[in-house]
């Protein structure tokens, strides 16, 4: 039999690794609230680096270099990369949702004017579900006449640079946190607030064409999307 095998081989082995091992000691550099892979939901964390030493019966006697940084969970205790600290919490998680939401609402909005009730209370009704509980058609209103008075662009133009530039910063960060139904959900509302008043003017496709690339929703697959929110279901 080879050593190691077999239950003496393996009481051997239990028996050496209490005499001779590796330790790591761990100092806190940082905490926070971070989504735990572990719980599946926002926890405390703390952020630890660790000193690894050579072990004799348990006793740490020789240094063996740094080790970490990890992410500890405070609830389950277990260690992650640092990675897990780019994946927003639950709670941030849906600010920006709600706030993609509304920066859609009013590029398309902008893009197909307000004179249009039913644009407006498809965009406020589409922006309350995501979490501004007190939107209102008036408010969305006031907001894209305010946009167009500070940019200076007029209704019907395609979707300007700072306009863009806006929708990019919103869709950018949540993009690679949603799943491709979550981000043609936010493309299709767009896409119904710009047909309340009628079929897609040329400026309206421009804005939703910027809300899709932002979203890292091909061409081919925003073509497709704005046809079909075009036919009743």
């Amino acid at each position: 039999m080879l050593p190691g095998r077999g239950p003496n081989g393996r009481a051997a082995a239990t028996r050496l690794s209490r005499l001779l091992g590796t330790r790591t000691s761990w100092t806190p550099v940082g905490d926070g609230e971070f989504f735990c892979p572990g719980c599946g939901g926002d926890r405390n964390y703390q952020r630890l680096t660790g000193h690894r030493r050579f072990a004799l019966f348990g006793v740490p006697v020789l240094p063996r270099g740094e080790t970490g940084p990890v992410v500890e969970c405070a609830a389950c205790r277990r260690h992650f990369g640092t990675e897990v600290l780019d994946h927003p919490t639950t709670t941030r998680f849906s600010a920006m949702l709600r706030d993609a939401v509304h920066t859609v609402a009013l590029a398309v909005l902008t893009a197909g004017g307000t004179g249009s009730r039913a644009s407006l209370e498809t965009a406020a009704a589409g922006v309350r579900a995501a979490g501004f509980d007190d939107c209102t058609a008036e408010q969305l209103a006031a907001l894209v006449e305010a946009l167009e008075a500070d940019t200076g662009r007029f209704t019907g133009q395609p979707c300007a640079a700072g306009l863009a530039i806006e929708l990019h910063e919103a869709l950018d960060p949540l993009a690679p946190h949603l799943a491709a139904p979550g981000r043609e959900s936010i493309l299709l509302q767009g896409a119904r607030i710009a047909l309340a008043d009628g079929p897609y003017t040329p400026a309206e496709r421009d804005a939703l064409a910027t809300v899709g690339a932002a979203l890292t929703i091909c061409a081919d697959d925003v073509t497709r999307l704005l046809a079909a929110a075009r036919t009743p279901s």
